[in-house]
């Protein structure tokens, strides 16, 4: 019997909007999908574990994987450089997982340039004003740094395969599932969600 390949998702949007979550409470919820940890050179936040939200490491290790072509894509964020790793992604969907990565605007596109068959999905704040709230409250630095990219993020969600607005988690979830239930149908026929 042949094995299904996975599906590829790819979550983005501005810093902030609910991204993590939106993933975290999926993967809970269903066994044949899995997360791809990205790489990063920025330093790691108290909350956050080694192997679970990132991979931390120095910027030299980092530019070696860039030149022994470990990464799907890589970018520079906020002075820092975040990659996604080739071996991670094409082993899960070799086994027929799906796989989801949480990764900004420009590396979303770098990866459906690479990989067309991707499912891409834009997760929005209802505004601007809103996002700058809830980056407040999580005690995020650089704030207005991070609003700026917003308007560049906005710009490129019509670029995006699905949009889901995250004005209420319980509301922007059920999209969220609905577009990954769509995506799979579209795929492996309705059996298989």
């Amino acid at each position: 019997m042949e094995i299904k390949k996975g599906l590829l998702f790819v979550v983005s949007g501005p810093s902030g909007v609910g991204k993590s979550t939106l993933i975290e409470k999926f993967l809970k919820e269903d066994k044949n999908s899995t997360f791809s940890v990205s790489y990063t050179t920025r330093e790691k936040r108290e909350h956050e574990k080694e192997g679970k939200d990132y991979y931390f490491v120095d910027r030299d290790t980092f530019l070696e994987m860039i030149k022994n072509g470990e990464f799907l894509e890589w970018e520079t964020v906020h002075d820092n450089l975040y990659g996604t790793p080739k071996k991670e992604i094409f082993n899960a969907l070799k086994k027929g997982m799906d796989i989801f990565l949480d990764i900004d605007v420009n590396g979303a596109l770098k990866i459906k340039k690479a990989y067309p068959w991707a499912c891409l999905i834009f997760v929005e704040p209802p505004s601007k004003e809103e996002l700058k709230k809830r980056l407040t409250l999580r005690g995020e630095k650089n704030i207005e740094l991070r609003l700026k990219r917003y308007d560049e993020e906005i710009e490129k969600k019509h670029i995006f395969d699905y949009n889901v607005i995250n004005d209420n988690l319980e509301r922007a979830y059920k999209d969220f599932v609905k577009i990954i239930k769509n995506v799979r149908e579209l795929r492996y026929g309705k059996n298989h969600c």
